[in-house]
């Protein structure tokens, strides 16, 4: 097989694990965005010390404990257990959760950089507590979040290649089963970078357009 014949066909074997590259970053960050904004509406507007302290408990373990030992006691520790999840699942839920501590504590940055005075205007015009929650001060420090959500997202893409560690059918993990069976150890890393890299330049493109737009928000 020649050179060029060699790399079309690590191609085509690296491409099958690009859909589920994609769904599990997709559906992760949609995991993490969704659940990352209710912990950081609840850790910023809540009072109550005990749900305070039990959130901040859980963005430190999650941050801080490796994400292939979240993966593992997904995968392998709830089968144990009699609770199975796919590969698949496992790797969003896991990815998910650890990506909500992350999303939580970009939102509370974004509401904490707005200025002071806003709710307790917004209050005095007549606004509900829930009105100025979600029509004033929301909308603002989404804006100011979306570029550090979008840095989150091109990483995120990275890290999705940690759950061939569970055999969930992405990039890296065609990329083990190659290397094994052939042996092309160089040009199949370097493929599957390469295939790593296009997906991420169109994140990193929009990323620099929402840093360029909204960053001066947070000033």
């Amino acid at each position: 097989m020649s050179g060029f014949s060699l790399f079309l066909s690590v191609v085509e074997g690296l491409a099958a694990g690009l859909e589920v590259t994609v769904l599990v970053t997709l559906a992760s960050l949609a995991f993490a965005t969704g659940v990352g904004f209710l912990l950081a509406l609840v850790r910023q507007f809540t009072a109550i010390r005990v749900v305070n302290l039990a959130i901040d408990a859980y963005c430190e373990i999650l941050c801080n404990v490796p994400a292939l030992t979240h993966l593992f006691i997904l995968y392998f520790g709830l089968a144990s257990i009699g609770v199975r999840l796919t590969s698949i699942a496992a790797a969003i839920l896991g990815l998910g959760l650890i990506g909500a501590a992350i999303t939580s504590s970009i939102f509370r940055a974004g509401f904490a950089s707005l200025p002071k005075g806003q709710a307790e205007a917004s209050l005095a015009a007549g606004l509900t507590p829930l009105q100025t929650i979600f029509e004033i001060l929301t909308p603002q420090a989404m804006r100011i979040a979306l570029p550090a959500l979008g840095n989150y997202a091109v990483q995120l893409l990275k890290d999705t290649s940690v759950v061939s560690a569970i055999a969930a059918p992405e990039i890296m993990f065609f990329a083990r089963s190659m290397v094994t069976s052939s042996f092309q150890t160089t040009m199949i890393y370097a493929t599957a970078a390469a295939l790593y890299l296009l997906l991420s330049l169109p994140l990193m493109q929009v990323t620099r357009f929402l840093e360029r737009r909204y960053g001066r928000l947070k000033g």
